[in-house]
């Protein structure tokens, strides 16, 4: 309760809730756009990793975009780009550009190349990995 009536829900609350305890993660733009890698987007609704249920649902008034898919129990920064990097058609993300961007920011030493590397071999996509690689090899 406030002072201006009933708070809503915490939304960690309310997922933590519906997925019965399950683990979940919340990505998606606002992850995405720290990592300097080119994406300045938002969604109107938090995408949220999990391992029970897929489907748009509203929760306590707010929405939430689930998405039935593996994640690691701890996630590094360099798992967050590889997610970016497969997502890279939601955020409206050309992949030459951002490759080009991502081997500049490794040049930099914003990522651990050997965690990159694990992260785009064990979730990455062919392509995502491919991607990764060359973003390596160009920076070098």
């Amino acid at each position: 309760m406030t002072r201006f009536g009933p708070a809503p829900p915490d939304r960690r609350n309310l997922l933590r809730s519906f997925l019965d305890g399950g683990s979940f993660l919340i990505t998606g733009p606002p992850v995405w756009n720290t990592l300097g890698l080119g994406s300045s987007q938002m969604f109107a609704h938090p995408l949220v990793y999990n391992r029970k249920r897929s489907g748009v649902f509203n929760l306590g008034g707010r929405t939430f975009d689930l998405r039935r898919v593996r994640f690691p129990d701890h996630p590094t920064l360099e798992w967050f780009v590889v997610d970016l990097l497969e997502n890279l058609a939601l955020v409206c993300l050309d992949r030459d550009e951002t490759a080009a961007i991502l081997a500049s920011r490794i040049a930099e030493g914003a990522f651990d190349l050997e965690t990159l590397a694990a992260m785009a071999a064990e979730y990455g996509s062919r392509a995502t990995q491919a991607l990764v690689r060359h973003a390596v090899g160009v920076s070098r």
